[in-house]
């Protein structure tokens, strides 16, 4: 597929003709908000097989076979070109579909704020995804569990071929505690209740997989959390279960902060069957504005991440969400909302401004003035990001990816994950 960024005075009937498709199928391939009113900078995925290459001044055939990786001679034999060919500017040249890696993909769904119609969410995009990290099963500092409202997503998971993985989490009164992974992690006799507990459920409910997201650990906590997974992982393949984790962004092993210092990147990608890097949340709501996930800072955690884990392992988080600022930004004050890709598209062709991209990111933006004279800054994902997220998956030749969270909408992601990728499914379907 291609993905076309708007330009003045484009409209859908206009980008539809230069691909030469239905302008219906464009509208409805990208669920586009506002088909009568587009954006300048706002970006289309066109629903073709491979792409279009608009002869540029100074192109030459051999240039052009270098950045898409096919030979000359492929090039003329599918565009029919003469030999010697000559390229007039604007000639459209047509690019073949490249082969597509298998990975692994997941998406984590948060029961906190996933809706009645969460089951039907994963219907929808079910095809994509190996797993579905549930989140979460809470642990409460006696060694039970609190659960979340789950059998509904676990049977959906299985209708569509997804791995169900139950999701244990230090959290207490809504926030990642310290003290409470302390208390668990002091204890031999703690982990082992926590275990018998999530084992319990995983075999009366269905789960395939336990997913660690212990947050917030410090230093002390380290060789601890380290002790307490070898033991689950021992316990957990014996039973032929999955066993994963998620671990906050660092750029170092000796990376300092609460968050940081209790993660042991390599200890973990030898534990572990695969990990969840949170590449994400560089921008957050209680933040200064910037890109949720800017590709060069995932760059950085991901080169790392490969050097202390074997690649096989490592995910790649992608958030589904953007945020939007209301400035000035005060520390400790106003919190950024959240918003979907849709929703943020829809904001901008509501106020009549146009969206930039930054290029160190690989990130859209734009600012706007709502009715109260107050102005904003939305940062937020767009076909460019993600396909610069999925060519770094390519790049790096790691495992996969993985979402934080399912439920905004965002198909222009999807059209670009079945173009770029073949998923790899570990749940048979029924009768095999």
């Amino acid at each position: 597929m291609q993905i076309h960024v708007v330009r003045p005075r484009d409209t859908i009937f206009r980008i539809a003709q230069m691909y030469g498709i239905p302008p219906a199928l464009l509208v409805e391939a990208n669920q586009v908000p506002n088909p009568n009113r587009l954006v300048v900078g706002q970006t289309l995925v066109i629903p073709i097989q491979g792409s279009y290459h608009w002869v540029a001044p100074g192109d030459t055939l051999f240039n052009i076979s270098r950045q898409y990786g096919i030979s000359q001679a492929e090039l003329i034999r599918i565009n029919r070109l003469p030999s010697p060919a000559q390229l007039p500017v604007d000639f459209r040249l047509y690019i073949p579909p490249r082969p597509r890696p298998t990975v692994d993909t997941a998406a984590y769904i948060d029961t906190q704020v996933a809706g009645a119609d969460a089951p039907q969410d994963i219907d929808l995009v079910g095809e994509h995804l190996t797993f579905l990290p549930i989140f979460s099963y809470r642990v409460n500092r006696d060694g039970t569990l609190t659960p979340p409202v789950d059998q509904p997503l676990i049977n959906a998971a299985y209708r569509d071929r997804v791995v169900p993985l139950m999701v244990l989490t230090n959290l207490e009164e809504g926030q990642f505690s310290t003290e409470l992974a302390t208390t668990i992690l002091s204890s031999e006799a703690l982990q082992d209740q926590v275990l018998d507990a999530a084992i319990a459920v995983m075999k009366q409910k269905g789960y395939l997989g336990l997913d660690f997201d212990f947050e917030y650990l410090g230093a002390p906590n380290r060789e601890r959390y380290n002790a307490f997974l070898r033991k689950a992982a021992t316990r957990l393949k014996a039973e032929g279960f999955f066993i994963s984790s998620a671990l906050a962004p660092k750029y170092s092993a000796d990376q300092q902060g609460v968050l940081y210092e209790g993660h042991d990147y390599q200890a973990h990608g030898d534990i572990m069957d695969f990990i969840f890097f949170m590449t994400y949340e560089w921008g957050w709501s209680g933040g200064p504005p910037m890109a949720v996930s800017p590709i060069n800072q995932v760059r950085r955690v991901l080169e790392f991440a490969i050097s202390q884990a074997p690649r096989d392992k490592v995910m790649m988080g992608i958030p589904l969400y953007g945020y939007d600022w209301t400035l000035p930004y005060v520390p400790g004050g106003r919190w950024a909302r959240v918003v979907s890709p849709q929703r943020a598209i829809e904001l901008a062709a509501q106020y009549n401004v146009a969206i930039q991209y930054d290029t160190t990111s690989q990130a859209p933006f734009f600012n706007y003035i709502d009715e109260d004279g107050s102005a904003h800054v939305v940062w937020f994902e767009d076909a460019r990001s993600i396909q610069a997220k999925f060519d770094l998956v390519k790049e790096l030749r790691i495992r996969g990816f993985f979402y934080w969270q399912l439920g905004p909408s965002f198909p222009q992601n999807w059209l670009l994950l079945r173009d770029n990728f073949t998923v790899r499914k570990r749940v048979a379907r029924q009768g095999e």
